[in-house]
C-alpha cells in the first residue's frame, strides 16, 4: 500500500465520519483520529518487530520510552 493509498483511506474515512454526523458539529477530531489510528499501528508494528520495543521504536521514529508510554496508554503491554 502506498502513502497515497493510506492518505486516501484516511480521507475517505473522515468524509464518512462527517456524513454520519449529519450536520452536527464534530468535537475532538484530532484526538479521535490519533487514537483510532495509533492503536492498530502499534499492534501491527510490534507484531512485525517480534515485540522488540527497541526495534519497533526505531521503525516508528520514536524514542523507546515514548513507545513504551504509548503501549501502556493503549493497554498493549503484556
Amino acid at each position: 500500500m502506498s502513502k497515497k493509498q493510506i492518505e486516501d483511506s484516511v480521507r475517505n474515512s473522515l468524509e464518512g465520519y462527517f456524513r454520519d454526523l449529519r450536520g452536527t458539529d464534530p468535537d475532538g477530531i484530532y484526538d479521535l483520529l490519533v487514537k483510532v489510528v495509533e492503536k492498530p499501528m502499534l499492534e501491527v508494528v510490534m507484531a512485525k518487530a517480534d515485540h522488540n520495543q527497541s526495534r519497533a521504536a526505531e521503525w516508528l521514529g520514536l524514542n523507546r520510552n515514548t513507545l513504551r508510554k504509548k503501549l501502556l496508554e493503549h493497554k498493549l503491554l503484556k
